[in-house]
């Protein structure tokens, strides 16, 4: 069966006599979805799990380990901020009419078919190295990120669905793999057949200031460190293991995109963008240096 979920109507006509032992929401993003969602649910599941995101968690941290009990806030994504209302609205219905929610936050999920890097991410970032052009990282490189396969995540998710004892509750499923963006990008060069790749650091709050596209996701998530306690989803799901190491996988990535070169997308703006970031940042550069050597 399928049918748009956005096509209410038809979806509840889809729905009739129908029961659903799990159901799980990848594309709920706001509340309006939320709202869809209960009506359309309500009674038809014994378990909804609602996908939300681990960039909801508060940025900057006050403690570096990130638990299902770090608070909430992201004032600098609408993103993270609509997934967080979400998640409030569904506690609330499992709080007055039972509504059987569980809550996930996946951290940086990448797949075969994608590239995960912090700015110029996907095939974009490929075609700049193989072409001779830096790649930006942001800030120095040096924060701790996770990133995780979802052959993994999938793992996680799959041991929860039907568990009753994750009901009410929130999990992170992510990799236990804590990497610096320096390494990140470097494997993900190392990949790509770049021996000597390029890169340039330019501080997130320029990248920002010149890119708002960028603002939410560096300054609101990847410019800070992300290391995740999974202790919580190991206990619930004793067979959750990750086990698909970036190196690993960052290289059948490119083993994916190299066999068919239809797949090579190429955002051809986002680099123009970043030249001419580059560019900027160079000349500024040139011209403080310049000034104090006078």
């Amino acid at each position: 069966m399928t049918v748009d979920i956005t096509n209410i109507a038809a979806v509840t006509d889809k729905l009739k006599g129908r029961h659903f032992d799990v159901v799980v929401d990848f594309i709920a993003f706001n509340l309006n979805d939320i709202e869809a969602r209960l009506e359309l649910f309500r009674g038809k599941t014994d378990h909804y799990i609602f996908i939300s995101t681990a960039s909801a968690y508060q940025k900057p941290l006050q403690q570096y380990l990130i638990t299902e009990s770090t608070p909430l806030s992201n004032p600098f994504w609408e993103y993270s901020r609509c997934k967080i209302d979400c998640e409030v609205r569904l506690m609330e219905a499992y709080r007055n009419e039972v509504f059987p929610v569980t809550i996930v936050r996946p951290s940086l999920t990448y797949g075969d078919s994608s590239i995960p890097l912090a700015v110029n991410s996907g095939y974009t970032s490929i075609d700049r190295m193989r072409s001779g052009k830096p790649l930006i990282i942001p800030g120095d490189g040096l924060s701790l990120w996770t990133i995780t396969h979802n052959s993994d995540f999938a793992k996680g998710l799959v041991g929860l669905c039907g568990k009753k004892e994750a009901i009410g509750e929130a999990f992170h499923i992510t990799s236990d793999e804590v990497l610096t963006w320096n390494q990140i990008y470097s494997y993900t060069a190392e990949a790509a057949g770049i021996e000597e790749p390029r890169f340039i650091h330019i501080s997130s709050d320029l990248i920002a200031a010149c890119i708002p596209a960028y603002a939410g996701s560096l300054l609101g998530d990847k410019s800070h460190s992300a290391v995740f306690d999974n202790s919580k989803i190991k206990r619930l799901v004793p067979e959750f293991k990750a086990t698909t190491r970036f190196k690993e996988g960052i290289a059948r990535s490119l083993a994916w995109f190299d066999a068919e070169p239809k797949r090579k997308n190429i955002d051809y703006k986002g680099s123009a963008l970043s030249d001419k970031l580059i560019q900027a940042y160079e000349r500024g550069a040139s011209s403080a240096i310049a000034e104090f050597k006078c």
